[in-house]
């Protein structure tokens, strides 16, 4: 089976085209995001047709679950797929399904037809409660959710991007690469008031025009980025009043631009990245 291992500022991904495959795509994901014994990633991306769209996107996380969306996931498929002839832009534009509905990439590409950035159309925050979910007794939107675990205390803003973020804005001067994300993040992630589980992100408002920003994911831990949370992110600062309609999100990995109005659909644009091919000798 050929792969293309592919990055959007850090967060990686083996990507594949899966029409015409009939395998176990967990299990699969599983063994080829191993970073000792498989190829290494951050999930498993696979390639589909589609009845509504350009193309089908499901997305496995390495420990085998399914994620209903993943924005720099989404980016790298869209480079794949229009390089790869296996969808035709128009307008410079393709549409991708996904779990969370189908979603209009925009491509940049360069003098050799290189895709080099993509510009996202992530939909609607969805902001109630019910559809994050989160076990909130509140009127959405979810701000200042108390939060506790392991003697760490948070108010967190939740939101879902198509899939579920808890989002806390830290104090500006936590030193944020020395924070334990990975303790605090898998109490967050798998907290009783998500119950299907949560994404955390831990952020630093600069600027209303930069935030720095870490993200556990969940079914994958520590990641370099994560282009739903800083969608999420966004969001959560705009209904928090710490920015405007858009703003930097500085993520280990590297830097993605968020635009959101309040009102109508998230943006997201930044890299796509091709790494390297290979063959997959076990499917």
């Amino acid at each position: 089976m050929k792969f293309v291992k592919m990055h959007g500022t850090g967060n990686d991904f083996v990507v594949i085209d899966g029409r015409g495959v009939d395998t176990d795509w967990s299990a699969l994901a599983v063994a080829m995001n191993d970073r000792h014994f498989g190829i290494g990633g951050d999930g498993l991306i696979v390639a589909l047709p589609s009845e509504t769209a350009d193309l089908r996107m499901r997305m496995f996380n390495p420990d085998g679950s399914e994620a209903e969306m993943c924005g720099n996931g989404l980016r790298c498929l869209a480079k794949y797929a229009i390089e790869r002839g296996l969808a035709i832009p128009r307008d410079d534009a393709i549409r991708v399904e996904t779990l969370a509905g189908v979603l209009t990439c925009r491509v940049w590409r360069d003098e050799r037809g290189k895709v080099e950035r993509v510009r996202l159309a992530m939909g609607r925050p969805r902001l109630d409660p019910r559809e994050i979910p989160v076990l909130a007794e509140q009127a959405p939107p979810v701000i200042g959710l108390p939060l506790a675990v392991d003697g760490h205390e948070f108010a967190v803003t939740c939101v879902s991007m198509g899939n579920p973020h808890a989002v806390w804005f830290a104090p500006r001067d936590l030193d944020l690469p020395a924070y334990p994300l990975h303790v605090v993040g898998p109490l967050v992630e798998h907290h009783p008031l998500f119950p299907r589980r949560v994404n955390f992100e831990v952020a630093v408002v600069d600027t209303s025009e930069r935030i720095r920003v870490r993200v556990w994911e969940r079914g994958a831990g520590l990641t370099l980025a994560c282009g739903t949370g800083a969608c999420a992110v966004a969001v959560a600062a705009r209904l928090n009043g710490l920015i405007g309609d858009a703003t930097d999100i500085v993520l280990p990995g590297g830097t993605l631009h968020i635009e959101w109005d309040g009102a109508g659909e998230v943006f997201l644009t930044g890299p796509a990245v091709e790494v390297f091919t290979g063959d997959w000798p076990n499917a």
